[in-house]
């Protein structure tokens, strides 16, 4: 069985604001990347750019959205940086990510649920495994922090 990446993480905010957090430029940039060029349809692209400058390189250039649902869920195909995409992102099929979104008992709290799936065998693949599922804790920890501290409307 495939390793899936699996990261839960309550957040301070109502269900719509968290869905927001990833599917609206300014707020994906305001936490997870320096540039976002995102169109919320099935088959937007879902593009993010941590070297503006340079876009071929650490972004995730030519990746779709592959379904969506309003405050439900979102999910994309995710590609590597430098050190990953001799491999990663010319895979068939690139990594995917699903977010969901789902109320907690308080309506101003939001739990996430993210499953990044598609990791291969190969030990350059359990690298690449062990790297995102750090960098995908300490990006949704640092989230949290973020709406704790009210940067993020």
């Amino acid at each position: 069985m495939e390793k899936i990446i699996k990261i839960k993480e309550e957040l301070e905010c109502d269900i719509s604001t968290a869905f927001k957090l990833f599917t609206i430029n300014d707020l994906l940039e305001s936490w997870l990347t320096e540039k976002a060029e995102v169109d919320s349809k099935v088959g937007g692209k879902y593009e993010l750019f941590w070297e503006p400058g340079n876009r071929e390189n650490n972004s995730t250039i030519g990746c779709k959205i592959t379904g969506i649902e309003k405050n439900r869920y979102i999910s994309f195909d995710w590609k590597g940086p430098v050190q990953f995409q001799s491999f990663m992102n010319t895979a068939d099929p690139l990594t995917h990510v699903i977010v969901f979104f789902s109320h907690n008992k308080d309506p101003n709290k939001t739990n996430i649920h993210l499953f990044h799936t598609g990791w291969r065998k190969e030990k350059e693949w359990q690298n690449a495994h062990n790297y995102f599922e750090n960098a995908w804790a300490k990006a949704l920890q640092a989230l949290k922090e973020k709406i704790n501290n009210s940067i993020i409307p």
